[in-house]
């Protein structure tokens, strides 16, 4: 028996934790710092490497990172020097997503398809480029913005408001010191992630993300304010061209260069007439896609982690999936994704359905009561036979969850239904 260490705060956390705790190779699932959902919380913050790696060496604990920023700042590395056993990648394999110039050049010298681009850390440079073009582009910044930092610009003026917003006011700091402006490909978005030990790639179940914060995708880039999976967008033809020109590509790929990639490796991808496009790389599973994807999840976690980082995920089966549909909608908090409050309290929890789970994220909990403690509070999850199913036991979940400021999108999954 082993103990696990889920390094994060957020829904995906509690998700990873939930499936992990039901391991039959698993004692006990501390989450750092975790949140007012999840077990045995650890007041470790996630950029105290040092910490995180005093208690992982004390508790006997495989470790298994959640979010981005540990990963970029190279907790993998400092806990493989002290032969603790860790999953997720290096630092150097995490700059797929923690620069996102070195995505895109890394992309282009390997022939795998994304959108044409430049870059530029010039404000008056970037807005000449961008007259100069007859078509719509999208402006990102290079380091990380929590899922920010990517503005989808309907005209040239908005993409000059982007150059702005990102180069001149620096919205999001110094992850904004350089930025892309690439072309904007329009089509249907869907999340390809998949589990690697720098060998082998194991497809996890698709999904789809829904990013913008109203309706219909309307309004600013968000964390991400539901999923649902399998995704009808991504069929099996799809699929094995996605696996193999994109995600196997890229590992093969990182290889050859010298650096081996272990862990979740998530492919952001844009579909434009049945041709696949990576519009970005996270190195880590998706959130909220990590909700719906371990609820459908018919395997011992677990076990997979410790193949990846041995290098043995060739000697495992391929992941197994329950035939139903899982659906997450995501409670935020009213304002987000800009200012909200929190601490407000939470009720309705005793009357969810069986068939659905409530994943925490920016909540905490007080004299036994539950508090909101971020923009994206709560991740309703529920499964049903058919996606229409499926979504409704969701939407039907969500009503049971209370607070004052609960803000919700009311059209999660319903442009996968199209599909079916």
């Amino acid at each position: 028996m082993v103990n696990v260490l889920v390094v994060g705060s957020g829904g995906r956390e509690h998700a990873l934790s939930w499936k992990l705790s039901q391991s039959s190779k698993v004692d006990t699932v501390f989450t750092a710092p975790g949140n007012g959902g999840t077990q045995n919380n650890v007041s470790i913050n996630v950029d105290d490497l040092d910490g995180l790696a005093d208690f992982a060496q004390k508790n006997n604990c495989f470790t298994v990172v959640g979010p981005e920023d540990p990963l970029a700042a190279g907790i993998v590395d400092k806990f493989n020097k002290l032969n603790l056993p860790i999953f997720g990648p290096s630092q150097k394999a995490a700059q797929l997503e923690s620069s996102k110039i070195w995505a895109k050049n890394f992309m282009k010298r390997n022939e795998i398809p994304t959108a044409r681009f430049e870059i530029f850390d010039d404000a008056q440079k970037a807005q000449e480029y961008v007259k100069s073009l007859d078509y719509n582009v999208v402006v990102k910044a290079d380091g990380l913005a929590a899922g920010k930092g990517v503005i989808v610009c309907d005209s040239n003026d908005e993409a000059l408001a982007a150059i702005q917003t990102i180069l001149v006011k620096k919205t999001f700091g110094d992850a904004g010191n350089r930025i892309i402006i690439e072309e904007r490909i329009d089509g249907v978005e869907a999340s390809y992630i998949a589990l690697s030990d720098g060998d082998v790639a194991i497809p996890m179940a698709s999904s789809q993300d829904h990013k913008r914060i109203f309706d219909n995708d309307e309004g600013p880039n968000t964390g991400g304010m539901g999923a649902y999976s399998p995704t009808p967008i991504i069929d099996d033809d799809l699929a094995k061209i996605i696996q193999e020109q994109i995600i196997e590509k890229t590992i093969l790929a990182m290889k050859n260069e010298g650096i081996l990639f272990k862990g979740f490796l998530y492919a952001g991808i844009m579909i434009r007439d049945g041709k696949p496009y990576v519009l970005e790389y996270n190195v880590r599973m998706g959130d909220p896609e990590c909700q719906p994807i371990t609820m459908r999840m018919d395997f011992d976690l677990y076990d997979y982690f410790a193949a990846s980082v041995d290098g043995r995920l060739s000697s495992l089966p391929p992941a197994s999936w329950k035939s139903q549909f899982a659906v997450c909608v995501v409670l935020a908090s009213k304002g987000y994704p800009e200012s909200y409050s929190k601490n407000d309290e939470i009720s309705g929890f005793d009357s969810i359905p069986k068939g659905s789970f409530v994943f925490h994220a920016g909540t905490k909990k007080s004299d036994g009561k539950i508090f909101s403690n971020g923009g994206r509070v709560l991740g309703v999850t529920a499964l049903g036979d058919t996606l229409r199913s499926a979504i409704a036991n969701a939407y039907s979940a969500t009503q049971k969850i209370t607070w004052s400021q609960k803000y919700y999108r009311r059209d999660i999954g319903k442009k996968g239904l199209s599909y079916l």
